[in-house]
C-alpha cells in the first residue's frame, strides 16, 4: 500500500507513523519548514503514554513537493480547516484512478471542499479520535489511548480500499472504524467539539467549569441542540437522545481540559472557527434553522479572531 501524509503534524504523524513503522506499506510524508528538515534529518519520533517509537529517515522519505512521490492509494489529509486551501492544492500529482483521500478534520465541511477539487468519487470521508499535537520538528506528542480513526465510503457502501486500510491499520495498532453511516458519526463528533470550543473559547474556563455551572452547561446543551437541529433539517439522522448522551461524555472528560480551539482563541493563533461555530451557523442559515447560541458565539469569536489578526499583521476586521 502506498501512502502519503498530508499534514504531517500531530494527527498526520501519528497515524502515518503507525503505519510506516508497522511495515509492508510505503509511506510517504508532505511537509515544509523547520519540520521538513527535522524530518529528513532525523526521522520522526512519536512520543506517547503507551511508550514512544520513530521512524527513521530513509522509512518517510518526506518531501515538500508531491510530485516527488507521483500517485497513491492512500491520501492522509492530516491539515488543521485553516491550511485546507494550501493543501488541497498538494493533492493533484498524488491523485490517480482509484486514489482515495482520507478526511480526518473535525467538522462536517471538508469532504465537500475536497471533493470540489478531486471529485466525490476520491474522497473518504473521516474523523481522527486521539490528542496528539507536534511538540517541536519532527516530534508528535500523543496524550491518551492508542487513538482510532473511524471512515468510510461517501455513500456508506462497502469497498475494497475501505476495507484494505481498516486492515492496515489495525495491523498497525489503530482502531480502524468503518460504520453504517460515516455522516452520523463527522455530526456526532462536531456535535461535541464546535459547543465545547465555542463556549470554552468565549468563556475562557476549563471542561471541569463548564459543565458544573448549571448555566454554562445550558449553553453547551442549547448549542448541542441547534447542531441536532441544523443536522436533522440536512437530511442527516442522529440519536433523538444525541444531546444527553454528548454531556454524558463531557462529564467523562478531564476537568482541566479544553479543546483546540479554545487553545488557538487564546493564544491569538489562527483557529477553527470558521470549520466548527461558524460552520453551524452557515449550515443553519442554509437550511432555514435558527442558531441564535451558536450565532451570538461566532460574533464573540470572530471579532477576537479579527483584532487577533490585526496584531500579527494579517488584515483589518471582518
Amino acid at each position: 500500500m502506498k501512502v502519503a501524509v498530508v499534514g504531517a503534524g500531530g494527527i498526520g504523524g501519528y497515524f502515518g507513523g503507525r503505519l510506516a513503522v508497522a511495515g509492508g506499506h510505503e509511506v510517504r510524508f508532505v511537509a515544509r519548514g523547520r519540520h521538513l528538515a527535522a524530518l529528513r534529518r532525523d526521522g520522526l519520533t512519536v512520543d506517547g503514554p503507551s511508550g514512544s517509537f520513530s521512524v527513521p529517515p530513509e522509512d518517510l522519505r518526506a518531501t515538500e513537493d508531491p510530485g516527488d512521490i507521483g500517485a497513491v492509494d492512500f491520501v492522509l489529509l492530516g491539515v488543521k480547516t485553516w491550511q485546507l486551501p494550501s493543501a488541497i492544492g498538494l493533492l493533484k500529482p498524488l491523485t490517480g484512478a482509484g486514489t482515495a483521500v482520507v478526511t480526518t478534520q473535525n467538522g462536517v465541511e471538508t469532504p465537500v471542499e475536497v471533493a470540489e477539487a478531486v471529485g466525490r468519487e476520491a474522497v473518504v470521508p473521516g474523523s481522527a479520535k486521539i490528542i496528539t499535537y507536534l511538540e517541536g520538528p519532527g516530534r508528535v506528542r500523543h496524550i491518551g489511548g492508542l487513538g482510532s480513526l473511524t471512515f468510510g465510503e461517501w455513500d456508506n457502501r462497502p469497498s475494497e480500499r475501505v476495507e484494505g486500510l481498516r486492515q492496515a491499520l489495525d495491523e498497525a495498532g489503530v482502531a480502524a472504524v468503518v460504520p453504517q453511516d460515516i455522516w452520523a458519526e463527522l455530526w456526532a463528533k462536531f456535535l461535541f467539539v464546535a459547543p465545547l470550543g465555542g463556549v470554552g473559547a468565549a468563556t475562557d474556563a476549563p471542561i471541569g467549569a463548564l459543565r458544573s455551572r448549571p448555566g454554562t452547561r445550558r449553553l453547551l446543551a442549547d448549542a448541542m441542540a441547534e447542531i441536532q437541529q441544523v443536522a436533522q433539517a440536512s437530511g442527516i439522522a442522529l440519536p433523538d437522545d444525541i444531546v444527553a448522551r454528548t454531556l454524558d461524555f463531557v462529564d467523562q472528560q478531564p476537568a482541566e481540559g479544553t479543546s483546540s480551539l479554545q487553545r488557538d482563541i487564546g493564544a491569538g493563533k489562527a483557529s477553527e472557527l470558521e470549520a466548527w461555530t461558524g460552520s453551524v451557523v452557515r449550515l443553519g442559515a442554509r437550511s432555514g434553522t435558527p442558531t441564535p447560541v451558536n450565532g451570538f458565539l461566532y460574533e464573540v469569536l470572530s471579532l477576537r479572531e479579527a483584532r487577533a489578526r490585526e496584531q500579527r499583521g494579517e488584515g483589518g476586521a471582518a
